[in-house]
């Protein structure tokens, strides 16, 4: 198999991937291709859609408006999603969208939109959450795309929990501590789910609740107060560099955007 071209176009698709098939893209996706980047006729690129791997594919019978996609050979098998669940209360929209695109850079396995007591956004657009995690997956080499659940209360997430699962929740209020050595000897083997609050944080009453949960690791992410799409990139960075997937070797290596 030929060495993997870090620099080659990326696109998500939604139909079934094999070698010898041929693909019509969508009306959006024709657009982009044709006159966004400019592709014609028998210009390479890559596609991935989640479920089989990354194949390299070619643009044919290209028109004005439309264009094929002929699938060759496959680049890459597909990697499984990440047991790694981001669990945070919604954000402005701006906001919002920077910190999927992080958590998919991340490498998390699924978005969990969670509503507090203090949530400002309690309305979710989980079609453009799984949009802005599809454009980082396109643009940073993920080929196992975060799932986008539908938002929950706090009360429900927790009445569900697994007492399996290690719940990583950032504290504003926990003790200032080194981070990685709150979680040195924790496993990520039953998942992990990494929870951040809303703007000023959550109140007592749901401290204390998420406190009475099996299997709690309470994380301080310094001194100082972060913006919660700050503190996304920062508690991930944490968890991947000590219990995650940055501690292994990937097949495909790593590569800067």
């Amino acid at each position: 198999m030929s060495a993997y071209d870090f620099t080659a176009q990326r696109l998500f698709v939604r139909d079934d991937l094999a070698t010898g098939a041929e693909l019509a893209p969508s009306a959006e996706a024709s657009n982009y291709l044709l006159n966004v980047l400019r592709m014609r006729e028998g210009a390479a690129i890559h596609l991935f859609n989640g479920r089989d791997g990354e194949f390299r594919a070619s643009l044919a019978n290209v028109s004005r408006r439309s264009a094929k996609l002929r699938v060759g050979e496959r680049l890459r098998e597909q990697s499984p999603r990440a047991d790694l669940d981001y669990c945070f209360a919604p954000l402005k929209q701006a906001r919002l969208d920077y910190m999927a695109q992080k958590a998919a850079e991340m490498g998390v396995g699924r978005l969990v939109p969670v509503i507090t007591h203090r949530t400002q956004v309690r309305r979710v657009n989980s079609a453009r959450l799984e949009a802005n995690v599809i454009e980082a997956a396109e643009q940073c080499g993920v080929l196992a795309v975060p799932e986008v659940a539908p938002a929950v209360e706090l009360a429900d997430f927790l009445a569900h929990w697994s007492a399996g699962r290690l719940l990583i929740f950032c504290d504003e209020h926990a003790e200032l501590a080194n981070p990685l050595d709150a979680l040195h000897g924790r496993t990520a083997r039953g998942g992990v789910s990494v929870l951040i609050g809303p703007e000023g944080g959550f109140d007592d009453a749901e401290r204390a609740a998420i406190g009475r949960l099996p299997n709690v690791v309470r994380l301080s992410l310094g001194p100082r107060v972060l913006r919660a799409d700050t503190a996304a990139v920062a508690a991930l960075a944490v968890v991947q560099a000590t219990i995650g997937d940055w501690r292994l070797p990937t097949a495909a290596g790593t590569k800067n955007k």
